[in-house]
């Protein structure tokens, strides 16, 4: 399980989603409603729909890693996971939009990390997926 290519991918999915709710997305200022302005981050805690879906996407992650054994799930979770990924991305620049003079942090790539682990742990499942059908053949 661990000496497969994708499980490695998925880990970096599931860590880059956890560390998403240590590390701002983004800083910025926010007004409050008695007109004054204060310091302002942007990270996976701050949003509830983020919240939500940045959990989910650590979810789809870990359980993805253990069906190791059913291929076509483990493809279907997978590609799950980059549509919460890419969604989590947008609203991520959404909230950006509604803090004023916002500068994205450094730790911007962490949702980015979490896309190319989805991304990539998909390609290999599928070349294992494709390579156990060609061995199929041969028998």
């Amino acid at each position: 399980m661990i000496q497969r290519q994708q499980t490695l991918w998925l880990l970096l999915s599931a860590l880059g989603g956890v560390l998403t709710f240590m590390f701002p997305f983004a800083t910025g200022e926010k007004i409050l409603s008695t007109g004054v302005r204060i310091a302002a981050q942007l990270n996976a805690g701050n949003n509830f729909i983020i919240l939500l879906l940045t959990i989910a996407a650590v979810g789809i992650a870990a359980v993805t890693i253990f069906l190791y054994k059913d291929r076509k799930l483990q493809i279907k979770l997978c590609l799950l996971g980059l549509l919460v990924s890419l969604t989590i991305f947008v609203l991520y620049f959404m909230s950006m939009q509604k803090l004023l003079s916002s500068t994205p942090a450094l730790w911007v790539i962490l949702p980015l990390a979490v896309i190319v682990g989805f991304y990539m742990a998909f390609r290999n499942i599928r070349k294992d997926e494709k390579l156990i059908k060609s061995l199929d053949k041969l028998r």
